[in-house]
């Protein structure tokens, strides 16, 4: 945002600003990432509603004179002309709409229609979780930083989100329907054991409808391309919601890809080794940081969730918690990545 030039104009969208992140692990307290010290203009997290952070990139697109946002426009299907994608097919209420285009760029996340219609081949890494997202009000009182629960073989993370928490409560890959069998009374039970300060506020959530499941997939396109086509972001990697990385990993392929290929798109042709470029660039930050998912899964969240013992601080927490320089490194991680993109300008 910086880099663009509307950082001070992004920062007065409402949002919350997240300086470090703490875990609650059986009853001991420990800070695990600070980000006071990144390397970056603003050192700190900005959380912002999707629909905030999404107007706000509409209005910045609407100031090019060749950007055009058509709305209620789903896209079902690509126009393939001679083994080359050129452009969309999606229904909007006025009808049917064809859009052609030099360069299709998917970016349509984990279900990415425009990847299953391309037939682009998924590697699937397997996850072993599922996650509930919910909401509870948040209280003047309450902690203020993003807080982890490993508690009694439960994993709950909560989001601060100015007057309510954003929520996740994690689960075994398959178990929502077991969850449910056993009753939204005793699924409010297990959050006031695991975060007891929520006890006189889980009559909030009043039927099933307030929790929404969140199907975990971590996978990657063994090629993020087709002629005309482009993956980034989710629908070229999906990620787990660990770390809350997904987003900055969409951020940056789109940026590289930006870089990589204005030069071609200004000439008027893009070759299959120009998006290959892309893929290159983003291979290693995306392979990297799901190998890391992949481990916190099985080797924590996962054993967390079969053992049901109280938890013991890892030896990790426990060299973040005696030793705070330590702190720079997952925080590093989370704000910036394996490979951080940065806009370039033509001069």
């Amino acid at each position: 945002m910086h880099e663009l030039g509307w950082l001070e104009d992004f920062l007065r969208r409402p949002h919350q600003e997240v300086r470090e992140v703490g875990g609650q692990i059986g009853d001991e307290r420990v800070t695990l990432a600070d980000f006071s010290h990144l390397p970056a203009r603003c050192p700190f997290i900005v959380l912002m509603p999707q629909w905030d952070f999404l107007d706000f990139v509409a209005e910045r697109g609407r100031q090019y004179g060749p950007f055009h946002l058509r709305m209620e426009a789903q896209v079902v299907d690509l126009l393939d002309v001679d083994a080359r994608i050129a452009g969309v097919v999606a229904t909007t209420p006025q009808g049917r709409l064809e859009v052609r285009a030099e360069l299709t760029v998917a970016a349509d996340g984990r279900g990415s229609i425009v990847r299953a219609r391309a037939g682009l081949t998924v590697v699937d890494l397997g996850a072993p979780i599922d996650v509930l997202w919910l909401r509870l009000s948040r209280r003047p009182d309450d902690p203020s930083q993003i807080l982890g629960y490993l508690r009694g073989g439960h994993v709950f993370v909560m989001l601060q989100r100015g007057d309510y928490w954003q929520c996740a409560f994690v689960i075994p890959k398959d178990g929502y329907g077991e969850l449910r069998r056993d009753g939204l009374e005793a699924f409010r039970r297990t959050i006031s054991t695991t975060v007891p300060f929520l006890a006189d506020r889980v009559s909030e959530l009043a039927d099933w409808d307030a929790v929404k499941l969140l199907t975990v997939t971590i996978d990657r396109l063994r090629e993020w391309y087709r002629d005309g086509l482009l993956c980034i972001g989710d629908a070229a990697h999906a990620m787990s919601p660990i770390g809350g990385v997904g987003i900055n990993l969409a951020v940056q392929d789109a940026v590289a890809a930006a870089n990589l290929l204005a030069g071609p798109l200004q000439r008027g042709a893009v070759t299959i080794d120009d998006l290959a470029a892309v893929q290159r660039r983003r291979s290693f930050p995306t392979r990297a940081t799901q190998r890391l998912q992949v481990l916190m899964q099985d080797r924590v969240i996962s054993r967390t969730l079969r053992s049901g013992a109280p938890a013991s601080l890892p030896l990790l927490a426990r060299l973040l918690r005696d030793h705070p320089v330590l702190r720079r490194l997952p925080a590093r991680m989370i704000g910036l990545g394996f490979r951080p993109e940065h806009v370039q300008t033509s001069t």
